[in-house]
C-alpha cells in the first residue's frame, strides 16, 4: 500500500501525537526529504524517539525507510502530472470544483479497496452466498444504503430481513439460526442499540459482518467479519460524500462477487428483472 495511503486510512486509530506527526506528513510530503527525524521532532515539538515509533507503527523499518518510501511515491506522482496533457485553457472555478470532487472520490475509492483485502471480500460474499437468511440493518442515513443494498440482494433469490427500527429488528432475532448472516451498517460503529442487537444475534449462533470507518470501533471489534470504509477531507460536507462514494464502490464490489461466483444467483436476477419490467410496461 502507498504510504501516504496507509498514513491516511490509519490516522484515525492514532494517538494524538501520531495524528500531529501523521498531518504534518501529509500536506508536506514534497518536504520530507528535508528532515530528519530529530527535525520533524524539533518542528511539531515531540521527542525524536515519537518519529520514530510511528515509522515503526505504519510497517517501516525506521524513519530513513518512510521518509524515502514517501519521497518515491511524490516523485511517480510528480512524474505522472508532468506525463499528463495540459489544459487548452485555465480551469474556471466550476471545473476545478468538479475535478476536485471527481480526484477526491477516487482516493476514497482506491484507499477503502486497499484496505479490504480479496481475503476478507471473498470470506463476505461467501458468507452472504451461504446464508440461509440475511438481515440487514442500518440507522439515519445508514438505513438507506442497507435498504438499498438488501433490495439487490433479494434481487440475487437470497431472503433477507430489513429493518430501520432496532426494537424491531430485536423483535424478529427470534427468527435466526446458525446458518443466517446480519450486515450492519454503521459509519461510526458507536451505536449502543446496533451492537446489542449484534451480541444478541451472535448469541442465537448467527454471524455479523459489520460495515464501518476504517477506526477502532465496538461494533467492529465484535463482528466476525469487518468491511471498512477510508474517507477523509478537511471540509465535512465533502467529507460524507467521499465516504458514501466509497461505501457504495464497496458494495458494488461485494455484489459483483456474488453474481460471478454463483451462476444461480445470476439466473434469478435475470428472472426477476424480466418480472419487474413486465409489470412496468404492462
Amino acid at each position: 500500500m502507498p504510504p501516504l495511503v496507509k498514513i491516511r486510512s490509519e490516522r484515525d486509530q492514532m494517538s494524538a501525537i501520531e495524528r500531529r506527526i501523521a498531518d504534518f506528513i501529509l500536506e508536506n510530503a514534497h518536504l520530507l526529504r528535508d528532515y530528519s527525524s530529530q527535525q520533524l521532532a524539533a518542528a511539531l515539538g515531540i521527542s525524536q524517539s515519537s518519529v520514530v515509533k510511528f515509522s515503526q507503527k505504519i510497517g517501516f523499518k525506521g524513519y530513513p525507510d518512510l521518509k524515502y518510501s514517501v519521497g518515491a511515491a511524490v516523485a511517480r506522482n510528480g512524474a505522472a502530472e508532468e506525463s499528463a496533457p495540459a489544459p487548452a485553457a485555465a480551469k474556471d472555478d466550476f471545473e476545478h470544483l468538479a475535478e476536485s470532487l471527481r480526484l477526491g472520490k477516487i482516493a476514497a475509492e482506491e484507499e477503502t479497496r486497499l484496505l479490504n483485502s480479496r481475503a476478507s471480500l471473498e470470506q463476505v460474499a461467501g458468507m452472504l452466498d451461504g446464508a440461509g437468511k440475511v438481515f440487514v440493518c442500518g440507522l439515519g442515513e445508514d438505513g438507506l444504503y442497507a435498504r438499498e443494498f438488501a433490495l439487490r440482494l433479494s434481487l440475487l433469490g437470497m431472503m433477507t430481513v430489513h429493518h430501520t427500527d432496532p426494537v424491531l429488528m430485536m423483535a424478529t432475532l427470534s427468527a435466526v439460526s446458525s446458518s443466517d448472516t446480519l450486515l450492519v451498517f454503521s459509519e461510526h460503529g458507536t451505536l449502543p442499540a446496533l451492537s446489542q442487537i449484534s451480541r444478541q444475534f451472535q448469541h442465537c449462533h448467527g454471524k455479523v459482518v459489520s460495515i464501518t470507518r476504517h477506526t477502532a470501533n465496538p461494533l467492529r471489534a465484535h463482528a466476525d467479519a469487518a468491511l471498512v470504509i477510508s474517507a477523509h477531507d478537511s471540509v465535512p460536507y465533502r467529507e460524507q460524500i467521499l465516504y458514501r462514494s466509497a461505501l457504495q464502490h464497496l458494495l458494488d464490489l461485494v455484489y459483483v462477487l456474488l453474481c460471478q461466483t454463483n451462476h444461480g444467483r445470476r439466473q434469478q436476477l435475470d428472472i426477476n428483472l424480466e418480472r419487474m419490467q413486465h409489470m412496468i410496461h404492462s
